[in-house]
């Protein structure tokens, strides 16, 4: 192999591999019954520092929910300090049903290893 075929090989060889390091994890979100439902999520990206660290555990973010849906703001009220940044980047892209006024509510992550 030539040196671009090389370096090419080594780069596909890579990405396949965090692909399967990154599925050993998984995570999951909730949100409260009596908040607004949820029409579009983003997942986080599970973050590769924490991945190699096998860190997992909640993260729960206070989300500001705009009436027409959007998310406004964002608050950690806790979690691993690794895993939150990627939590509020996702959850800044979700989209919930429209309702009447502003409102806030708890958005839960859960990251764990699979079985």
């Amino acid at each position: 192999m030539g040196i671009g075929k090389n370096r090419k090989f080594t780069l596909i060889v890579a990405a396949a591999c965090t692909l399967a390091a990154a599925s050993a994890f998984a995570q999951s979100s909730t949100t409260s019954e009596t908040g607004r439902k949820v029409k579009s999520k983003v997942a986080p990206v599970y973050p590769e520092l924490a991945r190699r660290m096998s860190i997992t555990g909640k993260v729960k973010i206070e989300v500001v929910i705009t009436p027409d849906g959007h998310v406004k703001s964002t608050r950690v009220v806790g979690g691993h300090p690794i895993l939150v940044q990627a939590c509020q980047d996702a959850v800044k892209d979700w989209k919930f049903l429209p309702a009447t006024e502003e409102t806030t509510q708890i958005v839960e992550f859960d990251f764990h290893e699979q079985q």
